[in-house]
């Protein structure tokens, strides 16, 4: 899953500590700040597994190390696993800032709903902001034979949805797939853009599941969680999407985004092909985390 490098420095450490002590513990600590941990979560997490490890005696470093597993993969926040239901119609919106995936994650999206509950997704390119990203969803729309809903650069995202939606109840589909703007330079525009988008999916697919979930680059450590905390104050979250999962060398985003924001993981996308994405799974994502095999 790509947290590699962090789990070899966690595996070094296991390794070449032969004595469980306090300065153990208290090292063990600086190095979970090292891989994305907050401090105070990573030293309340340490001090919890101080004190398992002296009420059960454990002093191998083994015994310490599948401790720590339990209560690292505890404190994740269960990644509830979506299936869209077959009478209504789903819309999935994508948020986060430019450059993180979320038009390329928007289109693993639509081939894995497609693939594996047999729907009918239309990708709707409300980030018009850029003209990039219009072209480039259109792009996937073609590779991967799904209906492409767009308007012109500049244009009203949440117009874009609404045509989603129409297509949609004239039968085009029954999963819309919105990749949003990027570029909101405050909160209060993010707030009043998707407020607009929430009065269209309200009102033209009135019934709908209506689902908004945050893609994040799972390589920018803390700043993805400042940005997680931004996005979640504005508007309600559903979850998480960690991209470039494969390049992450620390990756302990998720504990994090758990921990502090009480956000899941639901995907996690580790490649550039249409097949690179699947659900979150925590105690692979745990185990990898600190190098068990």
């Amino acid at each position: 899953m790509g947290t590699s490098g962090f789990a070899e420095r966690i595996k070094n450490f296991f390794g070449l500590r032969t004595q469980v002590s306090d300065e153990f513990f208290d090292d063990l600590a600086d190095l979970l700040v090292e891989g994305d941990f907050g401090a105070a979560q990573a030293f309340k997490t340490v001090d919890e597994l101080r004190s398992v490890c002296k009420k059960e005696k454990i002093s191998e470093n083994d015994g310490v190390r599948q401790r720590l597993a339990v209560l690292l993969e505890a404190g994740l926040c269960p990644a509830p696993t979506f299936v869209p239901p077959d009478s209504a119609l789903t819309v999935i919106l994508l948020l986060g800032v430019n450059g993180v995936g979320k038009t390329t994650t928007a289109a693993k999206l639509s081939d894995l709903y497609r693939r594996q509950y047999n729907k009918r997704p239309i990708l709707a390119a409300a980030d018009t902001f850029r003209a990039a990203a219009i072209d480039q969803l259109k792009i996937h729309g073609e590779r991967l034979g799904v209906r492409v809903v767009a308007h012109k650069h500049g244009g009203d995202p949440a117009a874009v949805v609404y045509d989603a939606i129409e297509a949609a109840r004239a039968g085009g589909g029954d999963l819309i797939i919105a990749d949003t703007a990027g570029r909101m330079h405050t909160k209060t525009a993010l707030v009043e853009e998707l407020k607009k988008i929430d009065r269209v999916v309200e009102s033209r697919a009135p019934g709908s599941v209506y689902i908004r979930y945050l893609v994040l680059d799972a390589t920018t450590g803390r700043n993805a969680l400042a940005q997680a905390e931004t996005f979640h104050q504005a508007v309600p979250l559903d979850g998480v999407i960690l991209t470039k999962f494969d390049s992450s060398a620390r990756g302990g985003a998720a504990f994090s985004l758990s921990a502090e924001l009480s956000l899941p993981v639901i995907f996690v996308c580790n490649g550039e092909s249409y097949g690179d994405i699947k659900p979150f799974d925590p105690r692979e994502y745990t185990k990898e985390f600190i190098g068990i095999e």
